[in-house]
């Protein structure tokens, strides 16, 4: 009989490419996901990969393997949510997923409520940019702002919440040197994978063609408070920043709106609810902030 878990394995070599890869979305070391391969092999007799320079390649056995494996992974992510969805108890897991500046930024203090209120429920929250596919139950909620409602798919289950506006900021030192005539040429901090925003402008300052770049956004606030340049940050991050302050005469800008998203029989399930519905009062809340309309003097 084949193995399940040894199919899951074989899979996530197939779409990564890699050993390592798969090894890394799987949350497990090296050696185990080359085990289960070998394993799988083993039960059916033939290999299913040509280790190449640039990876792992499918072999025509493990190319007929992936069609019916993707059937296999279909049917236990079916099974899955059915009895997910029927699931009324406050005790088990619930997998969260949103992008790192909403956890860190804002919500993990009602993370940590939710928890007290719910101590048997197992919070697992994965702090991401990449959209966690719902579907394959991949995680039970997910927190994203939307600039499009019609490009989420028919499938997920959406509870809206406020809209999101962003701006650009510097810190209240870089200001007011700058209001106090300092000739300094002033930078762009920018994230190395998305440059400038269209929308984004100087307002009344002038800046240098020679940016600043960072891979991270946490880098990129520390790169601000210290006086580097400007940069844009939703609002109820840089509003919330007692060292930065909005660039002069610059315009909000709507990033989109937050969605509180789930998919199919898993939003029946009692935590699933217990926790959107807790959330989304949170958010509420929240709205003025996220709207950049509750800011701090300069």
């Amino acid at each position: 009989m084949i193995d399940w878990d040894d199919v899951r394995y074989f899979l996530a070599i197939a779409r990564e490419g890699s050993v390592r890869a798969a090894a890394q979305r799987l949350g497990v070391n090296h050696a185990t996901v080359l085990r289960r391969v070998a394993h799988l092999e083993e039960r059916l007799g033939a290999q299913m990969f040509e280790k190449l320079p640039s990876g792992y390649r499918l072999t025509i056995a493990g190319e007929e393997v992936v069609e019916l494996a993707t059937q296999m992974e279909a049917s236990s992510h079916q099974l899955e949510t059915r009895v997910f969805g029927r699931d009324q108890s406050v005790r088990g897991p619930l997998r969260v997923t949103l992008a790192p500046p909403l956890a860190t930024h804002l919500l993990m203090p009602d993370f940590a409520d939710f928890a007290r209120l719910h101590p048997d429920i197992e919070m697992d929250v994965l702090s991401s940019g990449d959209l966690a596919n719902l579907t394959n139950r991949e995680a039970d909620v997910a927190i994203r702002v939307v600039y499009d409602r019609k490009t989420l798919p028919l499938n997920l289950h959406g509870l809206k919440g406020p809209e999101v506006f962003g701006c650009v900021y510097m810190s209240r030192d870089r200001l007011a040197a700058w209001r106090a005539g300092a000739p300094d040429p002033i930078r762009w901090i920018v994230i190395s994978a998305h440059g400038v925003p269209d929308w984004a402008s100087e307002g009344e300052l002038r800046t240098t063609g020679v940016p600043f770049r960072t891979t991270d956004a946490q880098a990129q606030i520390v790169a601000v408070r210290h006086g580097l340049g400007i940069t844009t940050l939703p609002c109820f991050v840089g509003d919330a920043d007692p060292l930065l302050v909005r660039v002069p005469s610059v315009d909000l800008h709507l990033y989109g709106t937050l969605w509180l998203l789930t998919q199919g029989e898993t939003r029946k399930t009692k935590r699933v609810r217990l926790f959107t519905d807790f959330v989304s009062r949170r958010l509420a809340a929240y709205a003025p902030l996220l709207a950049g309309l509750s800011i701090s003097g300069d």
